[in-house]
């Protein structure tokens, strides 16, 4: 099976991409998400990062609405180029794509009803060719995928919001445990597990708190470690395009889609494993 990986598009979905998956006729589009990009990111880290500071109080809520709003309508652009194509699509969810899912940690909702909408599920539901699976499952063919996400961080292991999506995750595993000891389960998330080396920030621009530390999902890792499923594919971190090993679990990153990146997974059927990778830079 020709897999195509692919996540982190943030408003761009350079033609490149368009013309790889035209020409190599992919069975199945597996995206990450994070099709939103993040105009106030700068201002994000210079005056809310680590704080309770939200991004309306700083610019205004008349500003930061209408910020919003072009950078959702960036994102559909992109939602609406993926559903033109021939290929199934099949997503997660992305710290940027705007759900308000906290899955590591206890969110506390804002005062201002604009600022906790859900903006992304009336946008992708349009599409019927995409289809949504964090924390639910499609199966491919012989195969299931289980979604995931993971947020941005590595998450509070004792809050009840990390508790909670654990939960959904264990559930989904163990329905299909036959499957998993099959090797016929990949699990689909947007943040790479925790202390791998594909968690560790090596983007120069990111907060100096935050650089070069690991900064992946506990919560997927500890999904992985307990169950072991054959393929992971997640994303986030723009910087670290590549593959790792977490125990029998073979991690794909597959980069940034706004920097022209993906990676083509050949998944043997057959012999239940990857049979080849090959990284579009």
């Amino acid at each position: 099976m020709k897999i195509l990986a692919i996540g982190d598009f943030h408003g761009k979905f350079p033609e490149k991409l368009k013309k790889l998956i035209e020409k190599e006729k992919f069975e199945l589009i597996v995206s990450i998400g994070d099709y939103f990009p993040f105009t106030l990111k700068k201002v994000f880290f210079k005056c809310c990062y680590k704080s309770k500071t939200e991004l309306w109080d700083v610019v205004g809520k008349k500003e930061y609405k209408k910020i919003n709003e072009k950078d959702l309508a960036k994102g559909e652009k992109v939602l609406k180029q993926l559903n033109k194509l021939k290929t199934k699509v099949i997503t997660t969810i992305g710290n940027y794509d705007k759900t308000n899912i906290a899955d590591t940690y206890k969110d506390s909702k804002s005062d201002w009803e604009y600022g906790n909408r859900d903006f992304f599920s009336p946008i992708i539901n349009k599409y019927k060719n995409i289809k949504r699976f964090d924390y639910k499952f499609i199966k491919y063919k012989n195969l299931i995928f289980i979604g995931g996400y993971g947020n941005s961080f590595p998450g509070r292991v004792k809050s009840k919001n990390y508790k909670k999506y654990k939960k959904k995750l264990e559930k989904l595993f163990n329905r299909f445990k036959k499957e998993n000891k099959e090797k016929k389960v990949i699990f689909v998330f947007h943040n790479i597990p925790y202390n791998c080396k594909l968690d560790v920030i090596r983007d120069k621009t990111a907060p100096e708190i935050a650089f070069g530390k690991h900064y992946g999902s506990k919560l997927i890792r500890r999904i992985i470690d307990k169950y072991h499923p054959i393929l992971g594919i997640g994303g986030h971190m723009h910087e670290n395009q590549g593959k790792c090993n977490i125990g029998k679990t073979l991690i794909i990153n597959p980069g940034a889609a706004q920097d022209g990146k993906a990676a083509i997974i050949l998944f043997d059927e057959k012999k239940k494993k990857v049979d080849k990778i090959k990284f579009i830079l």
